[in-house]
């Protein structure tokens, strides 16, 4: 056998690994799997990795600018994610858009935004153990593609499902964590502020504030850093 078949025959493996992907939770996804986001959306919108697949309307992927310093992290897709294919376009979706905007930050320049899991958990429930860790490994070569400097994550489920951290929100919004080389922090998810409207000083929307002004000093300090 010539080593130009033996090339093209390794070639073809690796090929049928890949298309595996998105069908069994088993087959690992390596770093360096997907070279654009646009493969791994494709993967995202037909895998059955987990049930949650079985009863999408859309896989909902990312978005904001693919070369982000600041990643936002939620837990799942709601009905309005789910129908659209994006994430936070709901109401919670709007209170962030605003949060980061009161710091001078957008999805457009600053920000790109993803969820722990692509499809939505019935009713809105959080998605289990298994489901996380069925589609983590998505999220991992999401924030390998993207590169961001800071990663923040909006609620406790994102934080265990991303860091494995099992606090509660209230016991570590606002601390900076370092995991895997990066700088995140967690976050009230904004429909925790949506259910607390009070901006009272210690109140969550006013917790919210001091955490997003804090992520705005840090990122200024880095683009300080690497300018000078």
């Amino acid at each position: 056998m010539s080593s130009d078949i033996q090339l093209s025959l390794f070639n073809n493996s690796n090929s049928n690994q890949r298309d595996l992907i998105p069908t069994d939770a088993k087959i690992a996804i390596t770093p360096g799997t997907y070279s654009n986001m646009t493969e791994l959306a494709q993967d995202c919108n037909r895998c059955h990795r987990c049930g949650l697949g079985d009863n999408r309307t859309h896989a909902v992927v990312g978005r904001g600018n693919l070369q982000a310093p600041i990643m936002v992290v939620g837990e799942a897709p709601g009905q309005t994610e789910d129908e659209t294919g994006l994430p936070f376009v709901g109401r919670s979706g709007q209170l962030l858009e605003k949060i980061l905007a009161s710091v001078k930050l957008s999805t457009e320049n600053d920000v790109y935004i993803a969820n722990i899991n692509k499809c939505r958990p019935e009713n809105n429930r959080a998605p289990t153990p298994s489901e996380m860790t069925a589609c983590t490994p998505y999220l991992l070569e999401q924030i390998r593609l993207v590169d961001p400097k800071i990663i923040l994550l909006t609620g406790a489920t994102a934080v265990k499902g991303l860091t494995g951290d099992k606090r509660g929100i209230t016991k570590i919004r606002g601390q900076w964590i370092e995991w895997e080389g990066r700088l995140c922090m967690p976050i009230f998810h904004p429909s925790y502020l949506l259910r607390n409207p009070s901006k009272e000083q210690g109140s969550p929307k006013w917790l919210m504030w001091q955490d997003i002004q804090a992520v705005r000093a840090k990122l200024d300090e880095i683009r300080n850093l690497q300018s000078s």
